[in-house]
């Protein structure tokens, strides 16, 4: 064997190796564990998280996908920007609110084109409490301090000219701890999702005050459609990790579209039991969601002015910024630009 083509094979030999290490290396970064902190992983807002674990979706794109769950949307966010996880299941708002603080953080699939939200007040304060425009000195219920909640409330307070002085916030989390607050009387009303409505309507103790689970009434509260519950990421590991992120927009549209062509019935066979402890209440909560979920992911025309419009109303750290919305969420991984 000549010196020549031993060192052309020696070469050879090299590039392979260094291809295929090349390729493990692509396979490992691909396979990487991403991990979804969702805020409160039961309420049906956030149903497309575990739905599409469910329905092997993940799986079938090939990702480990591991979720967790924060009771309110802000505990979430923090977890994100700490690098603890890699997305986030909460409100687009939250993109918004982070951009006043020089986080570039960006929706890249839309659940929601409502919020899902509903202000419940309890039966003893009913009498009292006709409307938003009751609410002074009451004690209102959030998940959270700086949630989406919270936003909300201090918009729908705000639009009669209500203060958020002149009434007191309290954090109260979801579901079962929502539900105890108005039991025990430490709120007069409250801002909660389905399956927990339906759970206060049906033991009587409490009632619709502003219902955001419909297109119709979101447009009546706030005005517009209202992207809420989404699929976040920091805009950096978006653009490093395009291949992931794509795949992971391609499972949560996927269950898009499986929720719009599925009865609740069917959709709700498919959740885990432990979600679903009195399941006709479960079905019924879900029928009633039902039309909030977008079709295909992607973020309504009008959704990110209305949003904006509801943060600069009250929100300190919005109120007179330049906020670029284009940034706030993109349809790329969608299938539409």
């Amino acid at each position: 064997m000549t010196p020549s083509f031993r060192t052309l094979r020696h070469i050879a030999v090299a590039s392979g190796l260094l291809f295929s290490l090349a390729s493990q290396h692509a396979v490992a970064a691909d396979g990487e564990k991403i991990t979804i902190m969702v805020g409160g992983i039961t309420k049906l807002i956030y149903l497309p998280a575990r739905l599409t674990e469910q329905l092997g979706y993940f799986k079938d794109e090939g990702l480990d996908v591991e979720l967790l769950s924060q009771p309110a949307g802000v505990d979430a966010e923090n977890e994100l920007l700490a690098g603890a996880v890699q997305a986030v299941v909460g409100f687009y708002d939250h993109t918004i609110d982070l951009q006043t603080k020089g986080k570039d953080v960006k929706a890249i699939v839309v659940f929601g084109q409502v919020p899902g939200e509903v202000e419940m007040v309890s039966t003893k304060a009913a009498e009292t409490v006709k409307s938003m425009a009751d609410v002074k000195g009451k004690t209102l219920g959030v998940t959270g301090l700086g949630s989406s909640t919270s936003f909300l409330t201090q918009y729908l307070a705000g639009q009669h000219g209500i203060q958020s002085t002149q009434y007191t916030m309290l954090p109260v989390g979801a579901d079962a701890s929502f539900i105890a607050a108005i039991k025990q009387g430490r709120i007069d009303a409250g801002m909660t999702t389905e399956p927990t409505v339906s759970a206060l309507q049906k033991s009587g103790d409490a009632k619709v005050l502003v219902d955001m689970r419909s297109v119709e009434g979101t447009k009546a509260a706030l005005g517009g459609t209202y992207p809420a519950s989404s699929l976040y990421v920091q805009a950096a590991w978006a653009d490093s990790h395009k291949a992931q992120a794509a795949k992971l927009a391609h499972a949560f549209v996927r269950t898009m579209q499986f929720i719009h062509t599925h009865s609740a019935e069917e959709i709700a066979a498919k959740m885990p039991d432990d979600y679903q402890k009195d399941k006709p209440l479960y079905v019924s909560a879900l029928k009633a969601s039902l039309p909030m979920f977008t079709a295909d992911g992607k973020m309504p025309a009008d959704g990110p002015e209305t949003v904006l419009k509801v943060l600069s109303a009250f929100n300190p750290s919005v109120k007179g910024k330049h906020i670029e919305l284009a940034k706030t969420y993109t349809n790329e991984f969608t299938g539409s630009k």
